[in-house]
């Protein structure tokens, strides 16, 4: 019988513990910090474990954005030119209302194109 190999997603960071957050919390009661210092702390905290400085955390941030973007785009490009073929207003049916604006600019677009 052969194994199957399971493909397991990594986790990009470990959690605070709740152990953790206990502690920083018993801090505070305590008066022994203030909670501005306990979010610096929690936030070190979490960037010990991400391993990413917030600099990076953001920037990878902003590179997933402009990947989804992209994604999203390229699934509009497809749905304003299907309806276009079929004459059927999928969008407006389905997608909220700012998206479905979207798809209308871009049928519009494509047709002016396809005109010009």
């Amino acid at each position: 019988m052969k194994q199957r190999k399971e493909h397991c997603r990594k986790k990009s960071y470990e959690k605070v513990t709740f152990q953790q957050k206990l502690l920083v919390i018993d801090e505070i009661q305590k008066g022994q910090i203030s909670i501005n210092f306990a979010s610096k702390k929690y936030s070190t905290l979490e960037q010990q474990y991400t391993g990413m400085s917030k600099k990076d955390e953001i920037k990878k941030l902003m590179e997933r954005i402009e990947e989804l973007d992209f994604v999203k785009e390229f699934q509009q490009d497809i749905i304003a030119d299907m309806e276009i073929i079929t004459g059927v207003d999928m969008s407006k049916k389905s997608l909220p209302e700012t998206l479905a604006k979207e798809i209308e600019l871009k049928k519009k677009m494509d047709l002016s194109m396809f005109w010009d």
